[in-house]
């Protein structure tokens, strides 16, 4: 996931008519080693998924560790079907799936089922910030998580 991310509840996506799923922005990684639970790793966004899990917006951000060694050849969605065919559509029908066994039902994705571009991802991210940063300075309605109110970026430290 991204730190200081978060998908309101409150805000409807226009696109998919669907609200945030009240968690920060999750990051499918797909480089070629896996990486510790719990890792904090510098990662290159390359395109987004929009899924709809029970009717909520859920971002599934698809990016690169920086230091893998495929970094340096991927930038966008283009690289990655060139260099590795099927990730996509892999990580596509993996987050559709997953929860069936527990007796949910299947996932969707908005934008028919594409992935959007590294820019897409890149305004996901930076909106989801700022959602995260209105949500602790208290301009948000705040739907039962635990924050601390700030006035400036001091407080709480």
């Amino acid at each position: 996931m991204f730190p200081q991310t978060w998908e309101d509840p409150n805000v409807e996506d226009i696109a998919t008519g669907c609200k945030g799923d009240n968690d920060p922005i999750d990051v499918v990684e797909i480089g070629s080693a896996a990486l510790p639970m719990g890792s904090v790793v510098p990662v290159k966004p390359l395109g987004v998924l929009a899924m709809i899990d029970e009717g909520e917006l859920d971002w599934k951000v698809i990016a690169i560790s920086m230091d893998d060694p495929l970094a340096s050849k991927l930038h966008d969605l283009a690289d990655l079907e060139a260099k590795c065919p099927e990730v996509i559509s892999g990580i596509r029908e993996w987050f559709r799936w997953y929860k069936t066994p527990d007796g949910k039902p299947l996932n969707s994705f908005g934008y028919a089922d594409k992935c959007l571009p590294r820019a897409k991802a890149n305004e996901v991210i930076a909106t989801a910030f700022d959602h995260w940063r209105n949500l602790r300075f208290g301009k948000s309605k705040n739907p039962g998580l635990w924050t601390q109110t700030v006035t400036c970026w001091t407080d709480g430290l």
